[in-house]
């Protein structure tokens, strides 16, 4: 397996808003959408996204509350479509880089699977003792 290099900052920005990364940080791309903190890593990708437009609707002219009743608004219904389609998205950028579709949600039953398997072997080997 070839090494995994995390992207420079701006290119991390780039691949956040939905830029394709070189295919030297192929393997690192797999990693963030296959992860276990993979639903936390797409928050923050969204977040660059939607911070930017809260920030702007909050410096729009009118009363603060309405200003902050609209950020908060779009925050929750930004953040919410977000995860919403948090697998599809990754899938479409494991798709971009060159995995088939289906690829990162396969990894993920794989490694769930495995840490099922090996928390059920350490309890059979603890409370089923052989007779």
């Amino acid at each position: 397996m070839t090494e995994r290099r995390r992207p420079h900052p701006f290119l991390w920005l780039w691949y956040a808003i939905g830029g394709r990364l070189p295919d030297e940080h192929r393997t690192w791309v797999l990693h963030d959408v296959t992860t276990r903190s993979w639903l936390w890593r797409h928050a923050a990708r969204a977040s660059v996204l939607l911070l930017p437009l809260m920030l702007v609707w909050l410096l729009l002219p009118g009363p603060l509350t309405l200003r902050l009743s609209l950020v908060l608004m779009a925050g929750l219904v930004g953040f919410f479509y977000s995860l919403v389609y948090a697998e599809e998205s990754g899938e479409n950028r494991l798709r971009k880089h060159g995995y088939p579709y289906g690829t990162g949600r396969q990894v993920r039953t794989q490694a769930r699977d495995e840490a099922e398997r090996e928390v059920k072997e350490r309890y059979l080997a603890r409370y089923r003792r052989p007779e």
